[in-house]
């Protein structure tokens, strides 16, 4: 039982859903006492045998307790070493049965809990995750506040770049003076890109990323590519940068639906794995958190059920292995004289000048996306021979040995996995892609994270403005706070891609739905 203090004596409640989302949260009030309602460890009592990350943090919580009790009471009050305390919280069976509220609800417990602590003389703070229970709390006269140890305002967010407007003759130049001294006056972290555009033409442009010391800046120009696919605007290039960066180990794509996020890294992560052998494999997954029933109610066997989970996955990589037919196809017709390129004809715009060789980045200009304007010359082609059925004869992977996405796993190149079989591995040499990280929470990242092993690369990519996690947001999700954290770490870079890519109407949803 709580008793009356004559002192208004500070308490900090902490719901289930806390706990759950990060098990550490009773260690994080330095100076200050916790309450845990005793309704809360029968709810974490229902979760425990998940094998999910909540069974996981629910298990690790109640470890936690149980440790804390070999110290101490913990009805009265279990000393922490960061001076603060933790105890078990009820309220008297005879004053919950006057209550209005309906305690039939463990909501409402919690809530009954945090209300009578608060009528005999304590200074109760409710922390919850739960945007209703909050309301509620209020209702009742209960301060309450999300959870906020990791939380990233939306003005202090990190996009990996800048831009920066420069007559355009600097842009003759290897490094712009406008930037240089821009430079001295802005606190640049490490891998942070400057977009620098001329004034006049914001097609007329170079990119850089930041590197320190005398040099201070890296060009950036597009990666040679095997395939006919590559970056569309200027955040595209600054990602595949960063992708095929093997210093940089650790890579957060963040942006809205369409933007090519998960496309580049998949291409990136091929590309390295089948042509330039820096990895043993790519590995991909994606939380379980989909709009609709969970995995566990999908149809089939885990396989089958891993393939209709990854269904957005094996999307993105049918293209790019379409791609490479269509390569390989273009390349027999050239040598059989029916198709001959004009490597000479140029756009009428300035073009740009980051590197004069590649083609011109721009979304309004094609020839960054040959493959797009290659099938358009050759879709009636095509289709009379292909019929709507796959031409293994001509794929650009027969001389590596991979027709098809099922054959990139069954020659161990590619695996698709749940998060949940990540834990407890150590992952090295395989460049490892993490979709939808937008719903994951900084705790089960932090988790995945520190997975990677020697000689592996990690990719989160997720649309901070999509979250489906009814405990998570903009500023409290696992993508965001990592991006957040590791920034100015020289293995790290991220990029906040602006542009869809997908289409019209894709990027028309995402502005006015």
């Amino acid at each position: 039982m709580v008793k009356q203090s004559s002192s208004a004596q500070k308490i900090y409640i902490l719901d289930t859903n806390v706990l759950l989302h990060d098990p550490q949260s009773l260690f994080n009030f330095a100076q200050e006492q916790v309450g845990i309602p005793i309704i809360v460890l029968e709810e974490l009592d229902k979760f425990k045998r998940e094998t999910s990350e909540r069974g996981k943090n629910a298990r690790e919580t109640i470890r936690h307790l149980d440790e804390l009790r070999k110290n101490g009471s913990l009805s009265e009050g279990v000393k922490l070493e960061n001076g603060g305390t933790v105890r078990i919280l009820f309220a008297p069976t005879d004053v919950a049965e006057k209550s209005a509220l309906d305690l039939k609800s463990p909501d409402n417990i919690i809530l009954f809990t945090a209300l009578y602590c608060q009528k005999n003389g304590m200074d109760v703070k409710f922390i919850t995750k739960d945007l209703n229970a909050r309301v509620k709390a209020d209702v009742l006269g209960i301060d309450a506040e999300d959870y906020l140890k990791s939380y990233v305002p939306r003005d202090e967010f990190y996009k990996g770049w800048i831009k920066l407007s420069v007559p355009a003759v600097q842009l003759k130049k290897d490094i712009p003076d406008d930037l240089i001294t821009f430079a001295k006056n802005y606190n640049f972290l490490p891998n942070e890109y400057a977009l620098v555009e001329s004034q006049h033409n914001n097609f007329n442009y170079k990119i850089f990323r930041y590197i320190g010391g005398k040099t201070m800046f890296a060009p950036v120009v597009h990666p040679q590519l095997h395939w006919n696919l590559g970056a569309r605007n200027p955040q595209q290039l600054m990602a595949l940068d960063a992708l095929f960066n093997p210093a940089l180990e650790f890579v957060t794509l963040l942006g809205p639906a369409g933007t090519g996020k998960t496309f580049l890294a998949l291409l990136a992560g091929l590309h390295q794995v089948i042509i330039d052998d820096l990895y043993r494999k790519m590995l991909i997954s994606r939380p379980v958190v989909p709009l609709g029933p969970d995995i566990g109610f999908l149809p089939g066997d885990l396989q089958e059920k891993l393939h209709t989970w990854m269904q957005p996955v094996y999307d993105n990589l049918d293209v790019i292995l379409h791609a490479s037919t269509v390569n390989k196809h273009l390349k027999q017709l050239e040598l059989e004289g029916k198709f001959i390129k004009d490597e000479n004809s140029k756009p009428q715009e300035t073009p740009i000048i980051y590197e004069e060789k590649h083609d011109r980045h721009d979304k309004h200009d094609n020839r960054f996306d040959r493959f797009d304007k290659f099938e358009g010359k050759y879709e009636g082609k095509k289709s009379s021979k292909h019929n709507g059925k796959k031409d293994h004869k001509h794929t650009h992977h027969d001389q590596y040995g991979f027709q098809s996405v099922q054959d990139l796993v069954n020659k161990h190149k590619l695996s698709l996995e749940a998060i949940t079989y990540m834990r407890g591995r150590s992952i090295p040499y395989q460049f490892i892609l993490i979709d939808e990280v937008q719903n994951l929470s900084p705790h089960e990242v932090k988790t995945i994270v520190s997975r990677v092993g020697q000689g592996s690369k990690i990719i989160l990519c997720g649309d901070p403005y999509q979250i489906d996690s009814p405990y998570l947001d903009f500023s409290s999700n696992g993508l965001v706070v990592s991006s957040d954290k590791f920034k100015g770490q020289d293995l790290f870079a991220t990029v906040y891609l602006e542009h869809s890519e997908r289409s019209v109407l894709s990027q028309l949803a995402g502005e006015l739905m």
